[in-house]
């Protein structure tokens, strides 16, 4: 154990002002422990991007004092006395008391308190894997509520009854549950399920930061998917509830209804991810694609003649839409995600045609996405349908072969007139030049001009 939470002090930097900070705290009869998530990551075996270091036996102005000349910083709320290193990933604090006083994530107070015991303190954070403190110094961990033993049983467990104090948490529950593949103990279900009616009151921004972390940090994201089943709170989300008990053709969906297919795409997704190196922002993309890419099926499946289709659910943008709003996504992700979801299916009448590859690259393009993350949705989607093999179909990845040959997996086709050389042919400024230049682009893609000097002639030749 005590080689695993040795990743705490891997940072060469962390470690040097974590050892100045633990000297001075000393001095003045105080005690500095991590705590929190880097402390819980470090017993996983990851290394800590974010150090919490907590501050006993010293007050407020004491803890200023000290720091004081030693290291820039920011101290961000007087009630909280939350200190930010500036140019280290260290935040600083002392213990704080909380008080409920009306509904909501911020409906109660928060004074710090430097008398409080490590288990005091413990007992106000939010799940138990979440409530370990090291002492770099001792060598001691302290574990007052059995995180550790929850961590190793994948329990997600909230702490005390001081959980109810802030409903967010809930939505905190889903995306750990998912980062670190947990199940939602029954106590911690129960006492979510009481807290749904608090769900107004969370801030927006608040609810998006929560789902962003669950899309772009999850092992497993279907684990999150179901917390959040279990804890009734996707009753927030009828988009997804909708999905539960949607059938699908049995033939091309062997694995049972939309939310059985759903969970399993999103997991593919995280995998696809992994296996890519994908950066954060594009894992996020990835994952939420795979979470929306069939929400439009509860409204579009029908019977036809003895099948069960679900023609157009591709299309129904204004569901993703208002889904991605909903979880307070930016415009700029929803119009990622939707590009993707809207072109998910793009592939199946693919016959070989360049011009279709490069129209649909320049479509994706003019939303920020490409046709390598379109493939990897697709590879997902198609993967996500056991007991059949997890593949990337045969026609996306044609699709992506020829993509490869015209250089446009990455990027739309560079138009190759532009408005310098109309100058040059004689043409003047004004809305004429905007429409040649997209009349040229638009033979360009059809595959009829492959260079500038046949685009000028094509000009030349069309007497434009």
């Amino acid at each position: 154990m005590k080689k695993q939470i040795a990743l705490l002090i891997d940072d060469l930097a962390v470690r040097e002002v974590q050892t100045q900070i633990t000297k001075m705290v000393k001095s003045m009869g105080g005690r500095a422990l991590f705590v929190g998530g880097c402390v819980r990551d470090a017993l996983l075996g990851i290394t800590p991007k974010d150090f919490d270091i907590e501050v006993y036996g010293i007050s407020a102005n004491q803890l200023v004092e000290i720091l004081s000349g030693q290291f820039p910083f920011d101290v961000v709320g007087e009630a909280f006395g939350v200190i930010k290193l500036k140019g280290l990933p260290i935040d600083i604090s002392l213990p704080r008391r909380e008080s409920k006083r009306g509904l909501g994530h911020k409906g109660f107070e928060s004074n710090s308190d430097p008398a409080m015991t490590i288990e005091e303190a413990a007992g106000r954070r939010d799940f138990t894997i979440n409530t370990m403190a090291w002492d770099p110094e001792s060598q001691e961990l302290f574990d007052p509520f059995g995180g550790l033993q929850d961590l190793e049983s994948k329990s997600l467990r909230h702490t005390t009854e001081s959980f109810r104090e802030d409903p967010l948490r809930v939505l905190r529950g889903q995306q750990l549950a998912g980062r670190f593949s947990l199940r939602g103990a029954p106590e911690t279900i129960r006492i979510s399920q009481e807290l749904l009616v608090e769900y107004p009151t969370l801030p927006i921004e608040r609810i998006w930061g929560e789902w962003c972390k669950w899309a772009s940090q999850s092992v497993l994201p279907s684990g999150g998917l179901e917390f959040l089943r279990q804890t009734g709170w996707i009753e927030m989300y009828p988009e997804l509830q909708a999905l539960m008990g949607c059938p699908q053709d049995p033939e091309f969906h062997p694995e049972g209804d939309v939310w059985r297919h759903t969970l399993l795409v999103t997991d593919e997704a995280a995998a696809i991810a992994e296996r890519d190196g994908l950066n954060t922002d594009d894992r996020a993309i990835l994952v939420l694609a795979a979470l929306c890419h069939d929400l439009g099926k509860p409204t579009t499946t029908e019977m036809l003649d003895g099948r069960i289709r679900s023609r157009g659910h591709c299309e129904t943008v204004e569901i993703f839409q208002v889904f991605l709003r909903r979880l307070g996504a930016p415009p700029q992700v929803r119009e990622r995600v939707v590009a993707l979801c809207r072109y998910h299916l793009s592939h199946v009448d693919f016959q070989g045609s360049l011009r279709h590859v490069r129209r649909l690259s320049v479509t994706l393009a003019s939303a920020g996405e490409t046709l390598e993350m379109l493939g990897r949705l697709v590879e997902a989607d198609q993967s996500g349908r056991p007991p059949l093999p997890k593949r990337l179909p045969e026609k996306m990845k044609a699709m992506l072969e020829i993509a490869h040959s015209l250089n446009v997996q990455n990027k739309g086709p560079e138009p190759l007139l532009l408005g310098r050389h109309l100058l040059e042919l004689g043409f003047s400024p004004g809305p004429k030049m905007g429409e040649i230049l997209r009349q040229v682009f638009d033979v360009q893609l059809n595959g009829e001009i492959q260079s500038l000097e046949e685009a000028k002639e094509w000009v030349r030749m069309n007497g434009l």
